[in-house]
């Protein structure tokens, strides 16, 4: 299966929406604008991108949106960056917050204070190709995660990129970077688990 045959929405909410759209666009991926509940029956994955997670929370509430995702982000892969991770996180503290809590990790927002307002860091991960470039704004703190969880990426002892199952979440904004390469995991996930549906369907009829 090809990357064109995939369908990535992005939230357009609020942040960086267009600019991940681009990325998945650029890797050959149908990245539509998700802006309404009803737009993500079509989907095969989604991601959530940054912005102020309050915000985010109380235009999905008020939107019936609510519900709808978190419907969808427990059947199908789902990528959050910086405010889309609290959202995904089952724990958020600092101050408590409501959740889609499909990711077994505690967030911690602002933990580092206003020092780490925006800042671009080379780090290690585990992904080939080496140490990779992440801008942060205002970034989250995942402060543990739960056995089922594998990081990706460490910074200063903290994990800043981590996957559970079918979810992928970062505290630093990918899209923001020319590096693609947490993006085209992603993108791999989506494809996998299309196949593993494709197969269970054939399999069924």
């Amino acid at each position: 299966m090809t990357s064109e045959h995939l369908t990535i929405g992005v939230l357009a909410v609020q942040g960086a929406f267009e600019a991940h759209a681009q990325v998945l666009r650029s890797l050959g991926v149908n990245a539509p604008l998700v802006r309404l509940p009803e737009d993500l029956a079509s989907l095969d994955g989604l991601i959530l991108p940054g912005g102020e997670s309050t915000t985010f929370l109380k235009h999905l509430e008020r939107n019936g949106f609510f519900d709808a995702l978190g419907t969808f982000v427990r059947h199908r892969p789902s990528f959050g960056t910086c405010a889309g991770t609290i959202l995904l996180a089952k724990d958020v503290r600092n101050p408590v917050q409501k959740s889609l809590a499909v990711l077994d990790a505690t967030v911690e927002r602002n933990a580092y204070g206003r020092q780490i307002d925006s800042t671009i860091q080379e780090t290690e991960t585990t992904l080939p190709g080496g140490p990779m470039e992440m801008v942060y704004i205002r970034a989250p703190r995942i402060a543990s995660v739960g056995d089922g969880v594998e990081v990706l990426a460490r910074r200063n002892g903290d994990p800043v990129l981590v996957r559970e199952g079918r979810i992928l979440a970062a505290t630093f904004h990918p899209e923001l970077s020319a590096d693609r390469r947490v993006h085209e995991l992603f993108v791999e996930m989506v494809r996998q688990d299309k196949l593993a549906h494709s197969a269970t369907e054939a399999h069924a009829g």
